[in-house]
């Protein structure tokens, strides 16, 4: 004689209730819909990633050594970005045309008279690139002094304190930030 088992009729009742109502919630919230009235208009083409600004400038006793300058009223720089700024150091053969060597300043060089050194502070308005030195720059070779190339990266804050964010290396910096476009400001 064999035996046959019968599930439990309350077990199967509770199972068909869930089944139910997981296929109501399901509907219900596939059907609705959250609509609201429409928020205020935000600002068009604001950059949150970051600009990168290029100039050439020299460096003469009658600019006491150093070059001011202030951003264009297109660039939007907030207090609290941070600015970071480059030199071009040299412009090399690639496989795939010339690659610009850019370094981070402060950068020192050791010269037969002494140290010499490309500082830089900035605002939210402007950015001063100095050349400072232990000895006379009125003495110092034009290589230095004349047609300096600089990159300026102005980003938040946040991207700076990152401690993978790149910032000695600018090509890697702007590939990280997205930057594809460089604004380059002729004297």
């Amino acid at each position: 004689m064999s035996t046959k088992t019968y599930a439990n009729p309350l077990k199967k009742k509770k199972l068909k209730t869930f089944v139910w109502m997981a296929t109501l919630a399901l509907i219900f919230v596939g059907t609705s819909s959250c609509e609201g009235p429409e928020g205020l208009p935000g600002i068009d083409g604001v950059n949150v990633l970051g600009k990168t600004i290029e100039f050439q400038t020299s460096f003469l006793a009658s600019n006491n050594y150093s070059s001011l300058y202030t951003f264009p009223s297109d660039v939007l720089v907030y207090e609290s970005d941070a600015v970071l700024v480059y030199l071009l150091e040299e412009s090399l053969q690639g496989s795939q045309g010339v690659v610009d060597v850019w370094t981070p300043l402060p950068q020192s060089f050791f010269v037969n008279q002494g140290l010499l050194q490309y500082t830089y502070n900035h605002t939210y308005t402007d950015v001063n690139i100095l050349l400072q030195a232990n000895f006379n720059l009125d003495n110092l070779s034009s290589a230095f002094t004349q047609n300096q190339v600089f990159r300026v990266v102005i980003m938040p804050s946040e991207f700076a304190q990152d401690p993978n964010m790149p910032l000695e290396n600018l090509n890697a910096l702007m590939e990280r930030l997205h930057i594809r476009e460089v604004q380059r400001i002729k004297n």
